[in-house]
């Protein structure tokens, strides 16, 4: 078990994403329900200066939208809020480039100032860095629940990968896995997982995997 993880729960990835996730969402939806308090005009490119930003009415109820999002996605889980992070992130460093050229212009419709051009920018780096914490990254370690082992049908079909005791072994190792990475899988398993994890080729972790519990059968029948 993880010294950071030890028992079972949310995992300390997950919660990294939603909770920045719904942080940032919190602030946009007190920020875009103060900036439509005094209802102001929606489209007009001077607007009032709510907690350091300026707004009008459109960029209030974009904020107000923006956060929503976030925070609903931080309730549903870590990997929508993650996803969720992920895209609006692209989203806020666009509009803070795009803003950034249009202040001072007829077209600055979301009324952007200087302050809102680095807001933009910084809200955006913050939620596409913790979105991608821990996900989009190579070398996944198994106590990372975004981890997928090779799949199956990645590999030559031939005749051996198709019987039903290849199968099962497939079915004993994934449930092995995920019992290590929820952090429930038994002494017995993480043993076995230890052998297992020398090796990265599907066909030869199962086998490391079989050849494991001949082993302990083995071993228990010597013992007895």
């Amino acid at each position: 078990m993880s010294v950071l993880h030890p028992r079972p729960g949310p995992h300390p990835v997950h919660t990294i994403h939603r909770v920045s996730a719904a942080a940032i969402g919190g602030f946009l939806c007190v920020f875009g329900g103060l900036g439509l308090a005094p209802s102001p005009p929606m489209l007009t490119t001077v607007g009032a200066v709510v907690l350091g930003l300026a707004t009008n009415g459109l960029l209030a109820v974009i904020s107000l939208v923006v956060g929503v999002a976030l925070l609903g996605s931080a309730a549903v889980g870590g990997p929508a809020a993650s996803t969720i992070s992920v895209v609006l992130g692209g989203l806020f460093l666009l509009s803070g480039i795009v803003n950034g050229v249009l202040v001072g212009t007829s077209m600055n419709v979301l009324a952007f100032q200087l302050s809102n051009v680095l807001f933009s920018l910084l809200v955006g780096g913050v939620l596409i860095i913790t979105g991608a914490y821990g996900r989009i990254t190579g070398g996944l370690p198994l106590d990372n629940p975004y981890h997928r082992d090779v799949p199956d049908d990645a590999l030559p079909a031939i005749p051996e990968q198709r019987s039903a005791e290849v199968l099962g072994l497939a079915a004993e190792l994934a449930e092995a896995e995920r019992a290590y990475a929820l952090h429930y899988a038994t002494p017995e398993q993480i043993r076995r997982l230890e052998k297992v994890w020398v090796h990265r080729v599907a066909e030869d972790r199962r086998h490391a995997w079989r050849e494991s519990i001949i082993a302990d059968n083995v071993g228990s029948s010597g013992a007895a």
